[in-house]
């Protein structure tokens, strides 16, 4: 108890932390080796091979990668830095890194700084201490990081101390990879092949299709000392109990209004940090709920965007201890009011500099534009379930279809203007076509679809996958993911749908079609085959789920059973077939994926244990003893018994629901003894959700909440409500 009060008053005695104002342009890319800096410090050759491999994803060679490695050295030098590490995102879902120093000994003793292009290539991490869902054993520890040159050098710098940050992949000894960003990289080079092909029919100068992305980063921000004050939210990231209270987001006063003084010091803060990283923040403002805040960037090619926002992430949670602040990245830190998403905009665009989402000034153009459109419609509804594995979380669970988020049914929003051309395109597109027929089916796309459609285009924010003018808005991954898995889960079901859509139409182009009349057949087609997964509704309502049922849309609620999507034929071919995934890599994926879900729910489960038999039980026995005290007491001077008659209801009511909470806490235990005895992941995940979560977590916090209100507040050991955690 004395903590939590504690709390209360370090508040008080919070001091602010200066943040200097600078020019965002003067900061930006400070800490970054961009290829303006390469220029400065590297040969011709080195200059121009890194280019090549920047740009055209051409190998460089170990020769030139010393010149490299020398000239980065050289300028990390100039920035004070000493170490390097190979920087990576393991399948742990945060960042990982082991810090070398530049220093080293001849073998004459003589001491030099060095960091030469083997170094910057390959280092070796042990790849059996992260997850490898078995393909690496403890007694087969080698791993390798590989320096992917795609995202530039960057200087980290934590407290005094600076270090040279290289971003890399992260293999196993047998080459299955193991993080996040080499199988993002696999996509992005299966969407460039099969987009530049398709893109091919309209303008044969387009060499190069790149995928963009630009996140939107929610994340709730509570005093440190609080945070402290609650085991729960220290542990598991989320209060598994706590009283609502009277006053939460009701009124909705909380959104896009007045920043408070002190997040707004430390979102100058971190946005400073973050610009001199080269991370190109755009956006902040608050969000619904209460403590609930946003930052978005401008939009970037998706492998650069995913290190953006990891890297964010983690200078997020640095700078906000260092305001005694603490940044809440769990989708669901409070029950009863919002939890936090992280919206990816997705897009492609040619090296031509053109949004293949945006619709153009010419039929041709306007052509473009629909085929990309409906390729990308068909890909949601022909491979839906496995992108609802994408987002799957124990965390994201807590939010999908809360009435906050998009529900777990994937559909695609894309408005009542373009609903009408699909539907247009569907009626008008017969089995054969005269000159004048298509003469009028060209001047009909021309007029029929606007160069500029973003007002033209309302918002659906219960639509998981929606378009938004000239993109399309993923908004069903969670706040603690990383965007790679639902990015390369999206670039690669596109590129495999545009690559079927190349054969259809040259099939038609070899019956003797027109190439424009071709495409206008196979689009209709996709059209027809996927129209089931356009909704424009309301997807929070229940009239939605039993029409996607009727519809035959899938409903999966639970990651356990979202994951199965993982390892079906369907997915192993799918990714196989494109090069971006092994069935060993799925499998192993799987096991990871399910192997979290069991260690959320554990952990969640374990603090709940623990606080009920800890702090709960006690402070309501004690406070229990007090009011038996009081009955003595008042009964002894001789009152009556109506004088206490509400004493003896609550002394009642607390021995019910300590009884009862024991018991339910007691029978949790043993419900996770038997799920631990199962050898199975799945099954044990799935006897998780069914034997320990759902007919658990409720109850027992109802009991709590119950305890709450009954027992005063001078004996509750912790935050009575968890408006008290919100900053104001």
């Amino acid at each position: 108890m004395s903590l939590r009060f504690n709390a209360l008053n370090n508040i008080n005695q919070t001091k602010d932390v200066p943040v200097a104002s600078a020019k965002i342009t003067a900061l930006f890319g400070e800490n970054v080796f961009t290829l303006q800096k390469a220029r400065a410090f590297l040969s011709d050759e080195a200059y121009k091979s890194l280019v090549a491999s920047i740009k055209g994803g051409k190998k460089i060679d170990r020769s030139v990668a010393n010149q490299i490695a020398a000239g980065i050295r050289q300028w990390a030098e100039t920035k004070g830095v000493t170490h390097y590490t190979h920087w990576f995102q393991p399948l742990t879902g945060t960042t990982a890194e082991k810090h070398d120093s530049f220093f080293t000994l001849k073998g004459d003793g003589t001491a030099i700084e060095e960091f030469d292009g083997a170094a910057l290539i390959q280092q070796e991490p042990d790849a059996s201490s992260f997850p490898s869902g078995g393909i690496r054993a403890t007694f087969e520890a080698r791993g390798y990081t590989a320096w992917d040159p795609s995202s530039p050098a960057f200087i980290m710098e934590i407290g005094q101390g600076k270090t040279l940050c290289v971003p890399t992949i992260f293999v196993s000894y047998t080459g299955e990879t193991l993080d996040y960003k080499a199988p993002l990289l696999k996509s992005l080079e299966a969407l460039n092949k099969h987009a530049v092909e398709v893109a091919n029919y309209f303008d044969k100068n387009v060499n190069r299709v790149s995928a963009t992305l630009g996140w939107e980063q929610e994340y709730f921000v509570v005093d440190e000392a609080m945070f402290n004050a609650r085991p729960d939210l220290v542990l598991s990231g989320r209060t598994v109990f706590g009283h609502a209270p009277a006053k939460g987001q009701q009124l909705e006063d909380h959104y896009f209004g007045s920043i408070p003084e002190r997040v707004y010091a430390f979102m100058r803060d971190f946005e400073n940090e973050g610009y001199k990283l080269g991370i190109p923040l755009r956006t902040r403002h608050n969000e619904v709920a209460p403590a609930q805040f946003e930052c978005a960037p401008i939009f970037e090619e998706v492998s650069v965007a995913v290190d953006h926002n990891t890297l964010l992430m983690d200078v997020m949670d640095r700078v906000a201890r260092r305001h005694k602040l603490r940044v809440l990245l769990h989708e669901k830190p409070f029950a009863g009011i919002n939890g936090s998403g992280k919206h990816n905009n997705w897009s492609m665009s040619t090296d031509t500099g053109v949004n293949l989402l945006a619709p153009g000034k010419t039929p041709k153009t306007n052509l473009m534009f629909l085929t990309f459109f409906v390729n990308t419609i068909k890909a949601v509804h022909d491979y839906s379930e496995i992108l609802r594995a994408s987002i799957a979380s124990a965390g994201n669970d807590h939010r999908l279809g809360a009435n906050e988020a998009p529900p777990a049914i994937i559909s695609v929003f894309i408005g009542q203007y373009l609903s009408n051309v699909l539907a247009e395109v569907k009626e008008r597109v017969g089995d054969k076509f005269d000159e004048q027929d298509e003469a009028i089916l060209k001047l009909d796309l021309h007029r029929s679809i606007p160069e500029l459609l973003l007002d033209n285009t309302d918002r659906n924010r219960t639509s998981p996958f929606a378009f938004t003018g000239n993109k399309f808005e993923f908004r069903a991954v969670g706040s603690t993911a990383n965007c790679a898995n639902p990015m390369t889960v999206l670039n690669t079901i596109i590129a495999d749908t545009l690559k079927q859509f190349k054969k259809d139409v040259d099939a038609q182009i070899e019956k003797g079609d027109k190439k424009e009349i071709a495409i206008m057949h196979v689009l209709r087609e996709y059209i027809v085959d996927s129209e089931k997964v356009l909704f424009e509704g309301d997807g929070y309502s229940e009239a939605w789920q039993k029409e996607a049922e009727r519809r035959g849309l899938p409903n999966v609620k639970t990651t356990p059973l979202a994951l199965d999507a993982m390892i079906t034929e369907k997915s192993k071919h799918l990714f196989a077939s494109n090069d971006v995934l092994t069935h060993v890599e799925l499998e192993a994926r799987h096991e990871i994926e399910l192997e979290k879900y069991i260690k959320r729910v554990q952990i969640e489960a374990r603090i709940m244990g623990e606080l009920c038999t800890s702090h709960v039980l006690p402070a309501a026995i004690k406070y229990q003893n007090i009011l038996i005290n009081n009955i003595k007491g008042l009964k002894e001077i001789g009152l009556a018994d109506s004088s206490y008659s509400n004493q003896k209801q609550i002394l009642q009511k607390i021995s019910e629901h300590i009884n009862e909470l024991s018991d339910l806490v007691e029978k949790m235990i043993e419900a996770r003894k038997v799920c631990n005895a199962m050898d199975n992941t799945r099954t044990k995940a799935i006897a998780y959700e069914s034997q320990v979560k759902a007919p658990f977590f409720d109850a027992i916090r109802y009991k709590v909440d119950k305890l709450e209100l009954l027992v005063d507040d001078t004996y509750w050991p912790l935050p009575k409500y968890r408006e008290m955690l919100f900053l104001r």
